[in-house]
């Protein structure tokens, strides 16, 4: 008797290793992120199989909007986003009361000006209607843009910025503040929309060839990989920022988008 219970017992702690080993995977080794299709989805599929060495896989959430991200990161729905700049998340933070912190800086979308109905800003005329996005934490962000290239004078090129701080206007442009992602669905309808280069992308827009001017390679508009704050030091999210952080990724960004996209590291 002895030794059948002995031979049972011995079966049952095999069949249990076997299935640890062989089934379904440990929930604490599956990481979700949350991104935009293009470009943060696309980098984070050219990662999956490093990941999966390290024992990580990687599920990817794709999101067409600015808002689910962040409020699936801080609700736990999810355990990080790579869809924002560090502004748009201080901002949404501040207006939401969320906690969300940047574990690392990856790459950064230049922002563009793109038209159907110019193919130069020197054809612009006076009155022409402009389309910008209308999240807060961007406003400031294009309307340097614009300063930049002598279509309006702000006040000032320091803090936060509104319409209001439009001091000078002489083609008397009429400004549409409208959702990101409609953008590029409005350029039929606007002399010009300020569009941001993940939308671009997703509208078959190049910006290094289509764009009638567009931000420099120094933006600091960095996008990030955002986890909610004490989150910074998981083991999974580490493994992530390693393999966003390499070589191998800062080769494939530039290959890929050609310079629409530029790592930040």
């Amino acid at each position: 008797m002895k030794m059948k219970r002995w031979i049972a017992t011995g079966l049952v702690a095999l069949v249990a290793a076997f299935g640890v080993g062989c089934g379904k995977k440990d929930e604490s080794a599956v990481l979700t992120v949350g991104a935009s299709p293009i470009p943060h989805e696309e980098i984070l599929k050219f990662v999956q199989p490093e990941l999966e060495k390290q024992g990580v896989e990687l599920k990817i959430q794709a999101f067409q909007d600015y808002v689910l991200p962040n409020k699936s990161v801080e609700e736990g729905q999810i355990d990080a986003n790579f869809f924002q700049h560090i502004p748009w998340m201080e901002a949404t933070n501040k207006e939401k009361g969320y906690h969300l912190v940047k574990v690392a800086g990856v790459h950064i979308e230049p922002m563009g000006a793109y038209s159907n109905k110019i193919k130069d800003i020197s054809e612009l005329k006076n009155g022409a209607t402009v389309a910008l996005p209308n999240a807060t934490s961007e406003i400031t962000r294009v309307l340097l843009l614009l300063d930049q290239n002598n279509l309006i004078k702000l006040d000032n090129r320091e803090g936060d910025k509104t319409l209001k701080n439009i001091k000078e206007n002489p083609k008397n442009l009429q400004f549409k503040l409208l959702e990101a992602a409609t953008l590029p669905r409005m350029l039929d309808q606007v002399d010009f929309a300020v569009i941001n280069t993940n939308y671009a992308l997703q509208a078959k827009l190049n910006p290094l060839k289509d764009a009638l001017f567009i931000e420099g390679k120094d933006s600091p508009y960095v996008n990030v990989l955002a986890v909610k704050k004490g989150n910074e030091n998981d083991p999974r999210v580490q493994k992530l920022v390693k393999v966003l952080t390499s070589q191998k990724v800062k080769d494939f960004i530039l290959k890929k988008y050609n310079g629409s996209v530029v790592p930040a590291f």
